[in-house]
């Protein structure tokens, strides 16, 4: 497994972790037993990278991932997440970052997960209502408090992330990135880069769209939370699978899955850059891996730039609200 350091931090992780957040909610279909074994897998194969958060499954997740690793926490960087609020039947209650509830919300994640420490704890959401210095104040204490090793930082903008760094060190940001999601290259990734953070991809398969399993909407599940992104929406859907079929006559040249093209992509994009795919069966995770063994040439990168050209993803990643709380 190649290791990476996230930024300047000290922190070394897999180049791809294994994100949680489906096993527990937002994708169709829930099978803990088939989950912790991919768990189990992931760290067989020497992922040592985990990622979770307080709010997927309203903590159901968090405590899959903390039974899953009981007897091999010393194998395992831990990251979850707080931020967004909410309610015991699911609601959402909004993004919130002050000081308070940034203490109870690491308090409930270690008793969920059944840990003393999380290695690396980010804001899942900035909180246009608490200055970012209050919540990387609370975040900080915490450090020294012994209960998180290192903070991190979700959908920041370049902006807020100086404010951060200047009340304490930010390991890393994590960022949705991937062939049909480029919207970090520039300002964020060179800001990332001069501050010395690391760069976690988030959803680098384009929420499972770049691996050429949906052509169309019935293709998902009706309770399927992808129904109502609009990249996944009626022309909107037909444009970007048009995109997909060029990714996929490249990785037939590659000898390789759509999937493993689009993350290789994702980690050729700078040895600061670690991808979290996530997945809930180890047959997937295994298929994931075998991007490691992938390479691309200039003409590889060219080729694929021009299959999806930055900007070229028909839809915004999120619907209108969701897009209000990105880049803050």
């Amino acid at each position: 497994m190649e290791m990476r350091e996230l930024g300047r931090s000290g922190l070394k992780v897999s180049a791809l972790g294994l994100g949680c957040m489906g096993m527990s909610e937002f994708y169709a279909g829930r099978d803990d037993e088939e989950a912790t074994a991919t768990i189990h897998h992931a760290l067989d194969r020497s992922v040592t990278m985990l990622d979770t958060a307080d709010m997927y499954g309203v903590g159901r997740n968090e405590e899959l991932v903390g039974r899953a690793i009981r007897g091999r926490r010393d194998k395992v960087v831990l990251a979850t997440k707080f931020g967004w609020a909410r309610s015991p039947e699911g609601a959402m209650l909004g993004v919130r970052g002050d000081p308070d509830y940034v203490r109870q919300a690491c308090e409930a994640s270690l008793k969920r997960l059944g840990i003393d420490v999380i290695d690396l704890y980010y804001q899942h959401r900035v909180d246009p209502k608490t200055p970012i210095e209050d919540t990387v104040g609370a975040m900080a204490d915490l450090v020294r408090q012994g209960k998180v090793r290192y903070l991190g930082l979700s959908e920041a903008s370049p902006s807020t992330i100086r404010r951060a760094v200047a009340v304490h060190p930010i390991a890393a940001l994590q960022t949705e990135y991937s062939l049909w999601s480029r919207d970090p290259e520039g300002e964020l990734l060179a800001t990332v880069r001069e501050l010395g953070l690391g760069f976690v991809a988030y959803s680098p398969l384009g929420r499972g769209f770049l691996t050429g399993r949906f052509q169309k909407l019935d293709d998902l599940a009706s309770d399927d939370a992808r129904r109502n992104m609009p990249r996944f929406q009626a022309e909107n859907l037909q444009r970007n699978v048009s995109l997909i079929g060029k990714v996929e006559q490249l990785a037939r040249r590659k000898n390789c899955t759509p999937a493993q093209l689009a993350l290789a992509w994702v980690l050729s994009r700078g040895k600061d850059i670690v991808a979290i795919p996530g997945t809930k069966r180890r047959s997937y995770l295994d298929q994931n891996l075998g991007a490691l063994d992938i390479r691309l040439t200039p003409e590889d990168q060219m080729a694929l730039d021009d299959a999806i050209p930055a900007g070229g993803a028909a839809g915004q990643r999120y619907h209108d609200g969701g897009m209000r709380t990105v880049n803050l």
